[in-house]
């Protein structure tokens, strides 16, 4: 994977580091920048269930199974790994009978402000590329000894300096993340992974076929 960069056209895409579907997403992405001369800009937002309070108590009691059963046949058609994160990056628990996920997250928010910063440094992409499949890959215990670091040197990145960076300036990266959710929310969607290109918005893993032919509509080019 090269992660090339483009100085003409370019899309953004909302991305979180605990759905399924970005990561499911994310190679396609590699393989669009990696082909065609345009820009994938990453921006990093949190997932639904640590921005909703009451997410759990939302969600419809089938959806867990069929999200399941959805990403594993489009990680086997696409073959890629895949198995459910261990650990999730949401810690959830169990509180008067409700699942939630409380304010103390130990993983996600980490994460979160690392792609930011990543993205900053024009490294988005291939630290999303490395983090997600570490995470969705089937690596055990992803979040213990060296494998984080590992990803992150795979991508272009040295984790100890960023986690330093990431602590020094939490406030600004948050700030940064809510400009990034607020962008999303503003683009028509809600969900993730969502591309936006000139102010519109493809929803879903299964919409970069269609961002493409709307690329090449503008002038997109191979390399």
């Amino acid at each position: 994977m090269r992660y090339r960069y483009s100085m003409t056209l370019a899309f953004d895409v909302f991305w979180s580091f605990r759905s399924p579907y970005s990561y499911l997403a994310t190679s396609r992405l590699v393989e669009i920048a990696d082909r065609y001369d345009v820009s994938v800009h990453v921006r990093p937002v949190y997932p639904l269930a640590v921005r909703s309070e009451d997410f759990f108590d939302k969600v419809n009691p089938k959806w867990p199974a069929y999200l399941f059963r959805d990403t594993t046949r489009i990680a086997e058609k696409e073959g890629l790994p895949y198995r459910w994160p261990q650990p999730d990056p949401v810690v959830q628990i169990t509180e008067d009978g409700r699942r939630i996920a409380p304010k103390d997250q130990p993983y996600i928010h980490r994460l979160t402000r690392l792609g930011q910063l990543a993205a900053e440094r024009e490294r988005g992409l291939p630290f999303i590329a490395e983090g997600s499949t570490l995470i969705f890959g089937g690596t055990t215990d992803w979040h213990e000894g060296d494998h984080l670091a590992r990803a992150t040197e795979r991508a272009g990145l040295e984790l100890a300096e960023m986690d330093a960076v990431i602590v020094d300036e939490e406030a600004r990266l948050e700030r940064a993340l809510q400009a990034n959710q607020a962008a999303l929310d503003a683009s028509g969607h809600w969900g993730v992974p969502t591309c936006v290109f000139e102010g519109e918005p493809f929803f879903g893993q299964d919409r970069l076929d269609t961002l493409v032919w709307r690329l090449e509509q503008n002038g997109l080019k191979a390399r």
